[in-house]
């Protein structure tokens, strides 16, 4: 019955009836849970109709069910680049390449991942560090003198609301409650008397999932997409005997969250970013109509004068630091993250053998003095 139902949502697929196939690869879930094949399709329908956070739960079901499975990989990677987790979806990429190398979808999304991250942390230097704030360089950089998850693999189906007019939501089975620090969100949910080991908590770059699972139960499952984004590696979370508090530490400390979840529109990170983005017009290419035109020579052309062009101020040093990233091997790249994240933006090191073993410490610029919020 399970595998009548698949080759249903397959054709609904086919003619582009998402909400159908997705509904139908539900049904098929409910009947065997263990089919890695039912999350990875209902996966490609989610992402199809932009439920990128499900997409990614769906996806995450799949590579638990099965880790050999190159295509849930990829719509992992897919779903996490459009909700701008370019670091979560390299790691899916890069693990679905070595499954299927031969795959040329994979190569792409991997070099749209790469001009994403390097596009974050040009624009993070930008927006952080004005230029007479710029403290410490490490001198291997050459240009200042002067010194200064994911939701892990789960049905999200159980406990998560869908959107629809026909479709009352129902209330949460725990309450929860949110408040803020300058450098964090605390978030509690009112769950009593659960034991940790039925507690599942991830985080990703702008996804938090909890997942509490008690036997004879029906799941609670709270993925929000967070109103911007975190440094998964410091959020912790503890678990006490009436509540779970989770702390979020934030990646951009200059951002007030209106709201624990992303709402849609344009949110102040994604102002911040389009700020700092250089504007300047595309090369005109000349109709693909006309006769006789030399392609290799007019995209050789186009690249020499932009190489050639003369950057100023900002526009300048934004290219600076997205060449520096984007042409740079793992160990620059992450000792640039890290001390740039641990010196709240006033070192940027491209040594990874200084940096890797130690906490990297601000450098305040001359005539002032570096202080820690007080709250």
């Amino acid at each position: 019955m399970a595998d009548e139902l698949e080759k249903k949502a397959a054709g609904a697929f086919v003619d582009d009836n998402f909400e159908l196939a997705c509904d139908l690869y539900s049904q098929a879930i409910d009947m065997d849970p263990t089919n890695a094949d039912f999350f990875a399709n209902r996966a490609q329908a989610n992402i199809k109709l932009k439920r990128y956070t499900e997409a990614v739960a769906d996806a995450n079901r799949a590579i638990e069910l099965d880790p050999s499975m190159a295509k849930a990989y990829l719509r992992k990677g897919t779903a996490c680049i459009q909700l701008e987790e370019f670091e979560t979806a390299m790691e899916a990429l890069k693990k679905g390449a070595s499954l299927d190398p031969k795959n040329m979808k994979f190569g792409d999304l991997i070099e749209e991942c790469d001009k994403g991250i390097a596009e974050e942390v040009s624009n993070s230097c930008k927006s952080l560090v004005p230029n007479n704030h710029l403290t410490a360089v490490s001198s291997s950089l050459g240009f200042l003198s002067d010194g200064t998850n994911t939701a892990n693999g789960h049905d999200v189906r159980h406990g998560y609301n869908h959107t629809s007019s026909e479709v009352s939501v129902p209330k949460p089975k725990y309450r929860h409650e949110y408040y803020q620090k300058p450098d964090q969100v605390v978030l509690t949910i009112f769950a009593k008397g659960i034991s940790s080991e039925y507690i599942k908590i991830d985080f990703g770059e702008q996804l938090l999932s909890v997942i509490i699972e008690v036997p004879n139960e029906e799941i609670f499952c709270f993925q929000p997409r967070l109103f911007a984004k975190i440094l998964p590696q410091r959020c912790r979370c503890t678990i006490l005997s009436t509540k779970i508090e989770i702390r979020l530490f934030k990646a951009d400390e200059s951002i007030n969250w209106t709201s624990l979840e992303y709402k849609g529109g344009v949110s102040t990170s994604q102002r911040l970013h389009s700020l700092s983005v250089e504007t300047r017009p595309r090369p005109a290419y000349p109709s693909s109509k006309s006769k006789g035109t030399d392609w290799d020579k007019l995209e050789a052309e186009v690249k020499r004068e932009e190489k050639d062009e003369k950057l100023e101020g900002d526009a300048a040093l934004n290219k600076l630091f997205r060449d520096i990233y984007q042409n740079a091997d793992e160990d620059t790249r992450r000792a640039m993250k890290k001390s740039f994240v641990e010196s709240n933006g006033t070192v940027l090191s491209t040594n990874w053998k200084d940096v890797g073993s130690k906490t990297v410490e601000g450098s305040a610029p001359d005539g002032m003095e570096m202080k820690k919020w007080e709250y």
